[in-house]
């Protein structure tokens, strides 16, 4: 066997064997992540449903007691309270007891059966927008089918045709057909904590080294500082694959993410995407000479990479300036690689740009670190 490949199976063991040997060290490696996945993913849901509504009903007719109580038959919106007065109704939405306050007018019936135009008053808490934009668009969806609906029956006692819509949506959705929001997000769950994994503890693990005096120690050895350094990456790379296979299976028994594409190219984009993070977090500890500081220097980048890769919010959703930093985060590609596989069942020839700029961003990150990681053990 070639002595190099002899001292980085040296190295290998090595960091294994301390690894192992260090508990907490473990637990954060392997059953932390599975925890956070778990309760991230119960946890992190866009699905608006009982959104406490209340109901000021100035008119107390049939026709005004039918339609409050159909808005109120879905699971969208909930009865929080039936009041006389919008003042006391103001104060509900004020006070956050309520995000929806519905007023119904005096001459509501009667302006219904005239058709003349009734109007009910939706006082909307838009202090939280995504929860007000789906109960103000339940509320005219409501709107827009009764409306439609009193046309077709005032048609039929004439005798005409009852009229239909000029143009009728027929919804398909694709990928996700229960529109449910762990699909969607437990693979960019995934991303986040492989990279804490990989980029913090990897940081951390080389400042504590420093701090014991354990990295002067090898620095006398014959080792060369990149054997050392292929050595002490390298089982971080096998645990962050492994932690992969551990959240891609917890996300298809527990939360139904799908499997539709190919596990091989999923392996692929995971390599990449570690060789990426873990570059960055050897960098971040070239830079520390604490482990107080290696890990705000991973915080400093954890918390923007994550918020700039789509994993919550989609990138074209972002300005144009910012977007555009979007293209220097490998979080974003391998968000896109996961999803892309997983949901869609996109292959290689759909995502080659995504897999080219994660090994771009990984040789150039890893080139970096390792120049400095030589300047650092000369």
């Amino acid at each position: 066997m070639h002595p190099l490949m002899v001292q980085y199976r040296a190295v290998v063991v090595k960091e294994v064997r301390q690894t192992a040997r260090d508990k907490r060290v473990m637990a954060l490696l392997t059953l932390v992540p599975l925890i956070q996945l778990f309760v991230l993913g119960f946890a992190v849901n866009f699905d608006v449903r009982h959104v406490p509504t209340a109901v000021v009903d100035r008119d107390n007719s049939v026709e005004s007691r039918e339609h409050a109580r159909t808005l109120l038959a879905g699971d969208t919106l909930d009865l929080k309270a039936e009041l006389r007065d919008e003042r006391a109704a103001e104060a509900l939405v004020e006070q956050g007891q309520a995000s929806v306050a519905l007023v119904f007018p005096p001459d509501f019936e009667e302006d219904v059966l005239r058709g003349s135009g009734a109007r009910v008053q939706a006082l909307v808490d838009g202090s939280d927008p995504v929860r007000s934009g789906v109960a103000a668009d339940a509320v005219a969806r409501h709107a827009a089918q009764r409306a439609l609906q009193s046309l077709q029956a005032q048609a039929g006692a004439r005798g005409e045709t009852p009229p239909r819509p000029p143009v009728e949506l027929v919804p398909r959705v694709l990928y996700n057909p229960e529109l449910s929001t762990s699909v969607y997000v437990v693979p960019g769950i995934a991303a986040m904590l492989l990279l804490i994994v990989t980029t913090i503890i990897m940081a951390m693990g080389l400042a504590r080294e420093r701090e014991s005096g354990t990295l002067e120690q090898l620095q006398v050895t014959p080792l060369r500082p990149g054997v050392l350094m292929a050595g002490k990456v390298t089982p971080f790379v096998l645990v962050g694959l492994v932690d992969v296979g551990l959240a891609l299976s917890v996300g298809a028994w527990v939360f139904g993410v799908p499997l539709r594409g190919s596990l091989a190219l999923v392996a692929l984009a995971t390599l990449l995407y570690v060789l990426s993070t873990l570059g960055v977090g050897l960098l971040i500890a070239t830079m520390s000479r604490t482990q107080q500081q290696a890990f705000v220097g991973g915080f400093l980048f954890l918390l923007p990479a994550v918020l700039l890769s789509g994993v919550m919010t989609p990138v074209r959703a972002m300005p144009d300036w910012l977007a555009w930093v979007t293209w220097l985060n490998p979080v974003r590609y391998y968000v896109e690689v996961l999803r892309g596989v997983l949901l869609k069942s996109a292959g290689l020839m759909d995502l080659w740009p995504q897999l080219a700029l994660l090994a771009l961003f990984g040789f150039m990150v890893m080139s970096v670190a390792a120049h400095r990681f030589r300047k650092t053990t000369a």
